[in-house]
């Protein structure tokens, strides 16, 4: 039985990579930071799993990484923890560094002291690209970050790849692009949308407060993409890859999606602009191109945009309805 280590396992893609490599047989622990109040709103199904444990860690406390690793023993490790809202990241850039950039050295450095034979799996960013260069963006896309996340995410990217070749260790970078799902945080575009709306259904607001509507995003569905993590994992040479879904929609076409899920066509009425929700630095358009991933891992996107949208407002009308 294989051993894995989730860090970020509350998170949207943790919850859903815990799901997959249970099925797969694994042993997982979800790491978790050591708080007064834990958000296990998204791994609470797993309590009852002999195969699932948390275990505490803090991505700022390089000897917290270091025992957890001990305990775990791992053959696999999964970094997902972050600060993961890039609007925030301008606020707390700082600490966006600590965890995002910093964070993943220091669980690098803690596994080539346990154990560097541990294969070990770097979540990164389509925010990378940025202001993008060249659309779609692929592995060879140089980057331009917008935003201190971005920043900071490209750090980890280049300091995995820095110990893969410096200490020969399997360590290789996810450049994710943008994906959802019913376990997406509220405080996100898309899960803001999709509340908002079932909200309106239900008759519980009026309207949904948004920034930019035009900016484009590459939008896939969070469990497929961690079938892309672990397939990343299971090769006998550790690569970085694309995964994106190859289209781009815009909020404008997000929005469509998501009224059309209640019945309403002309959601003009429904939808506030505040320019509180811009960015100072906007990134227009993201796009991925996956032939890599595709040609390599076998892997390709399986969620269309419109079922994923329509499952997310689903769940949150079931959410609010109290069922």
């Amino acid at each position: 039985m294989k051993t894995a280590l989730i860090t970020g396992v509350n998170g949207m893609d943790g919850s859903h990579l815990a799901d997959l490599l249970l099925t797969k047989g694994y042993k997982v622990w979800g790491m978790e930071r050591r708080t007064s109040q834990r958000n296990r709103v998204n791994t609470s199904h797993l309590s009852n799993d002999d195969n699932f444990n948390f275990i505490d860690g803090d991505l700022t406390d390089q000897n917290s990484l270091l025992r957890a690793l001990q305990k775990s023993d791992p053959d696999e490790v999964y970094n997902l923890a972050a600060q993961s809202f890039v609007g925030v990241s301008w606020d707390i850039p700082e600490s966006t560094g600590d965890v995002n950039a910093l964070g993943c050295l220091r669980i690098l450095e803690a596994i080539r002291e346990y154990n560097p034979k541990i294969k070990f799996y770097q979540a990164c960013t389509s925010e990378m690209y940025g202001k993008m260069v060249e659309n779609p963006a692929n592995e060879n896309t140089p980057f331009y970050p917008r935003s201190p996340y971005g920043v900071a995410k490209l750090y980890a990217y280049w300091i995995t790849k820095n110990y893969r070749e410096s200490y020969n260790m399997f360590a290789c970078s996810g450049i994710l692009f943008n994906h959802e799902s019913e376990r997406r945080g509220i405080e996100f575009v898309t899960r803001k949308i999709t509340d908002g709306v079932a909200r309106i259904h239900l008759g519980l607001a009026d309207t949904i407060s948004l920034g930019n509507l035009d900016s484009k995003r590459d939008w896939g569905y969070a469990p497929d993409y961690v079938e892309g993590m672990w397939k990343m994992l299971q090769q006998d040479q550790p690569e970085d890859f694309v995964l994106a879904t190859g289209d781009d929609y815009s909020i404008r076409d997000f929005l469509d999606l998501a009224f059309d899920a209640i019945g309403i066509e002309s959601w003009e009425s429904y939808v506030v602009i505040d320019p509180r929700f811009y960015r100072p630095a906007e990134i227009d358009v993201l796009r991925g191109d996956y032939t890599k991933a595709k040609d390599i891992l076998g892997w390709k996107p399986k969620v269309k945009l419109k079922e994923m949208v329509t499952k997310m407002v689903t769940n949150d009308l079931r959410i609010l309805s109290g069922d």
